[in-house]
């Protein structure tokens, strides 16, 4: 009788794992407060006071410059839509070209094709996943104008040789701070090295207003031209006697009261349940890193990761099966989170090479591939970032076990799993010996 769930064999754990859920009664309260005030958007797309949203929104907007260190805070309805704005506010138009990353969500790399510029996908550094700076100098042509770089997974970017280059090339820098609030690089915090920052507020991220984003930025001049572009800034530009008014066409990616309400509170929690992720992590990593094969995070020295996910790599070679059958195997081992049943918490790869998606193999924007302004010749051929796309098909594996909501039993409930799967690896290299398929 096989030991292994993945064949048959009873798992670890059968109850379902707790949902993680920081919305309490504090938040409850706040959104009441909106609802009795009768304005749940107080938003007017024309310039008078209320161009900038409601007082909850601008409260939000406040306490967040305050809490990251940034002159500006804007609010916006998702990280993706700071994305776009924040795009827009660094004058990118046809013809241009912006440094993205390919191990990121999809939005990353579709910002620059809003404004009809292209984007060049550099390749990651092979520890922490973000952007590798020699490979994003090595993209730089006379059409960049802009680097956009992503922290993915909860740590920080090579920020200074990132703003080295950006200052030699003359180019802006965008940070994509969806997945690292407060991770901090030598000291400094995500969002306000560079020009502008991004955070995202969605359901699963750190803290959440259910959908929603921040952005952050020191330059009055990008502040501007976000707020513009967030709440339909033709109709404005002249009210407001906007001189510059190059991609203030603006758009309605405005955060509603309620939302801007329940984000002032889980603001206030956010330390706390960043400290209990720092704390899981640190645990799961210590005991798993010590299985053979198994490689934990890496955090770099001056560097603070927050941790989205927890993200390992695998050799093949040393524990003897392939990364996914392990995988398959250990998940097989533990139920699912309550209301994350069609999400499950562990998997391989992280993200697909955006460049390999149709829109880029078949250059399906117009706009941007086929502007007569862009003279450039942009290659999204396979095999184009050999660091990504062997994290993504061989090495990587993620979980969210690390969240605050799992407890010491939880944790090793999880560190059995793993090490109930390697004592049954012979168990496991005779499946997978039956049930590879070869071509």
């Amino acid at each position: 009788m096989p030991n292994l769930a993945l064949l048959g064999g009873k798992p670890v754990r059968s109850e379902m794992f707790a949902h993680d859920n920081s919305i309490g009664e504090e938040e409850k309260q706040a959104v009441i407060r909106v609802l009795e005030s009768g304005n749940l958007s107080q938003y007017v797309g024309s310039w008078n006071k209320d161009f900038f949203g409601g007082p909850f929104v601008r409260q939000f907007e406040k306490n967040w410059a305050e809490s990251s260190g940034a002159e500006f805070s804007i609010a916006v309805n998702s990280n993706t839509s700071g994305l776009y704005a924040c795009i827009g506010a660094c004058d990118i138009g046809p013809g241009d070209e912006v440094i993205v990353s390919p191990y990121t969500m999809t939005a990353g790399a579709i910002a620059p094709l809003i404004y009809g510029a292209v984007p060049v996908f550099a390749d990651i550094e092979e520890d922490t996943f973000c952007l590798d700076p020699k490979s994003i100098e090595a993209n730089i042509t006379p059409r960049t104008k802009a680097i956009l770089v992503v922290h993915i997974c909860g740590h920080p970017t090579e920020m200074d040789e990132v703003m080295s280059i950006a200052k030699k090339h003359n180019l802006k820098v965008i940070e994509d701070c969806a997945q690292s609030p407060m991770s901090t690089y030598k000291g400094r915090k995500v969002g306000t090295i560079g020009d502008a920052g991004i955070f995202s507020l969605n359901y699963h991220k750190h803290i959440h207003t259910g959908e929603g984003g921040m952005i952050t930025t020191n330059d009055p001049v990008i502040a501007e031209k976000v707020q513009l572009i967030r709440n339909h800034g033709e109709a404005v530009v002249e009210g407001k006697k906007t001189k510059d008014i190059y991609n203030t066409f603006g758009f309605n990616y405005r955060m509603t009261e309620m939302e801007a309400a329940v984000g002032i509170e889980q603001l206030k929690k956010m330390p706390e349940l960043i400290e209990k992720r720092i704390s899981n992590a640190n645990y799961l990593s210590k005991i798993l890193g010590e299985l053979p094969g198994i490689i934990p995070p890496v955090v770099k020295e001056g560097c603070r990761h927050v941790y989205y996910q927890q993200t390992f790599k695998f050799k093949k070679d040393i524990v003897g099966v392939a990364r996914n059958t392990f995988v398959d195997a250990v998940k097989a081992e533990l139920p699912l989170m309550k209301l994350r049943e069609s999400t499950p918490i562990m998997g391989v790869g992280f993200a697909p090479p955006l460049y390999l998606q149709p829109i880029y193999q078949q250059r399906l924007h117009k706009c941007s591939f086929n502007c007569p302004r862009y003279d450039g010749q942009v290659s999204y051929e396979k095999g184009l970032c050999p660091v990504t796309e062997r994290m993504y098909y061989e090495e990587v594996f993620t979980h969210e076990y690390m969240r605050p909501c799992f407890s010491k039993r939880d944790l090793e409930t999880v560190i059995n799993a793993y090490e109930k799967v390697y004592q049954n690896l012979d168990e496991l290299k005779e499946y997978e010996a039956k049930n590879t398929v070869t071509v």
